[in-house]
């Protein structure tokens, strides 16, 4: 007895392809509403409150600094390291007219180490600081004063060694 074989035909295999396809959208979809959530969750102040007077200020630092690098002789910086001093330089002219204002200490990397002290320049315009205070490292000096009625800013880096 012979046997026949039927053919029955084989079962397709089933792609994957789809499934990944969909679950790549899904994916997509869930990371964008979470990117949405978050982006309406921060907080985007671009303007301040107080921005026009904000301004103001900021236009009247440009104007300071403008007429600070006008002056016939220019107001200096200098730190000494040997004498561990900084010696700041007023022009004649604005020392005579009774040049007042703040000289601040900035240090970029700790903020409580910041001070101010007041600029109290002799006849000659000159006034040293003792810098022993002064950690070792960059400081911006920053120098904020008033001549004749007008304002006037300086700023200088310097480095305090060992």
């Amino acid at each position: 007895m012979t046997t026949l074989a039927v053919n029955t035909p084989a079962q397709p295999r089933r792609s994957l392809w789809p499934y990944a396809i969909i679950a790549a959208f899904v994916l997509f979809a869930g990371f964008i509403g979470y990117m949405v959530r978050q982006a309406m969750r921060s907080s985007v102040d671009l303007v301040s409150k107080d921005y026009y007077e904000q301004e103001l200020r900021h236009q009247q630092r440009i104007n300071a600094v403008a007429r600070t690098a006008a002056l016939a002789e220019q107001v200096t910086v200098r730190y000494q390291p040997a004498a561990r001093t900084l010696v700041l330089q007023l022009p004649a002219a604005l020392a005579r007219q009774g040049a007042t204002g703040q000289v601040h200490f900035f240090r970029p990397a700790d903020q409580t180490l910041d001070f101010t002290v007041p600029l109290q320049p002799d006849a000659a315009g000159r006034q040293q600081l003792s810098t022993a205070r002064l950690r070792p490292g960059y400081w911006r000096v920053r120098l904020d004063f008033e001549a004749g009625g007008q304002p006037y800013f300086v700023e200088q880096s310097i480095v305090v060694g060992n």
